[in-house]
């Protein structure tokens, strides 16, 4: 999956929120919080030819968006950019590995945890921005950072293992976020740079499975699932890069709690996963922990 709050790089503040960039920002995280449902529903491919299909059928999507929009110049001019060109697949190998294990999770009956990771993902960035850039954090943030640190504690305790579903959906799409501002390039070019730099070893993978892969089979489900694997991937991305133009950067941060939200209430009512008495103490620390941090962001909003 790839919340996403972090998935391109920021817009330049708006003095209010526009109700097109709501929709749009609305629509693309309901989009993600309801994905474990498509993903379920193809959970008896493997993950590694899902990824191959999310990567090769997301390409003409964002660019029929790029020729709509008239920014193919902007995709060129990168391409013969050697320095753009490393840093994107710097970012395209992160996100892919976000993506791989997020499928696994869903496959795996470990939709909490990937509802886990993405709810922790946001304190992350908090705490990599005061690591790396000596960002100054506010008492309230670090606060939420340690609560979210205790919740992890406590889940990697009463299971005796790390919950590294978890922490590498936090860390993959924190540092991608990172990352991703600094490639000099617009969201919906970048993201097409991404899955273009996929493409070679997507389609190798593809080629080489031949008949024992599940997209050119009897059952006709399989073909058109793999299919639309690229626009479950890349139509949320477009719509919140559109919907972000047109919301200040706080309302945006509230609203990305939504897909996580979407994904824990599908994996314990939908999917049945257990949700014991160590997810019973954890989640609600993280539910605390984001209340304090989205509080400190909006009274700096205000300020």
């Amino acid at each position: 999956m790839t919340t996403p709050t972090n998935a391109a790089t920021p817009p330049a503040p708006t003095s209010g929120d526009t109700a097109n960039g709501f929709a749009f920002a609305v629509s693309a995280y309901l989009f993600w919080g309801f994905l474990p449902l498509y993903m379920k529903a193809i959970e008896h491919i493997p993950a590694v030819e899902i990824i191959a299909h999310r990567v090769l059928w997301s390409v003409p999507i964002a660019g029929a968006v790029l020729l709509v929009m008239r920014r193919t110049g902007d995709l060129v001019t990168a391409l013969r950019t050697p320095r753009m060109v490393g840093m994107a697949a710097v970012t395209a190998s992160l996100i892919s590995v976000n993506w791989g294990v997020y499928v696994w999770s869903i496959a795996n009956d470990r939709a909490l945890d990937a509802a886990l990771g993405y709810y922790i993902n946001p304190l992350f960035s908090v705490a990599l921005g005061a690591v790396i850039l000596r960002e100054r954090l506010a008492p309230a943030q670090w606060t939420a950072v340690g609560l979210a640190a205790l919740a992890v504690t406590i889940l990697t305790v009463s299971a005796g293992v790390v919950p590294w579903v978890a922490l590498v959906l936090m860390t993959t799409f924190g540092i991608y976020g990172f990352l991703r501002k600094t490639l000099p390039i617009g969201p919906n070019q970048g993201f097409l740079l991404e899955v273009l730099l996929l493409s070679p070893p997507a389609i190798a993978y593809i080629l080489w499975l031949g008949p024992s892969g599940h997209f050119l089979t009897p059952s006709w489900t399989d073909t058109a699932l793999l299919v639309g694997a690229g626009a479950v991937t890349a139509i949320p991305l477009m719509l919140y890069a559109n919907g972000a133009k047109g919301l200040r950067l706080s309302t945006i941060g509230i609203l990305q709690y939504i897909a996580p939200t979407l994904i824990f209430l599908i994996a314990v009512f939908v999917f049945g996963e257990p949700f014991g008495p160590a997810r019973a103490v954890a989640f609600p620390l993280i539910w605390a922990a984001l209340v304090i941090y989205t509080a400190s962001m909006l009274r700096t909003a205000r300020a």
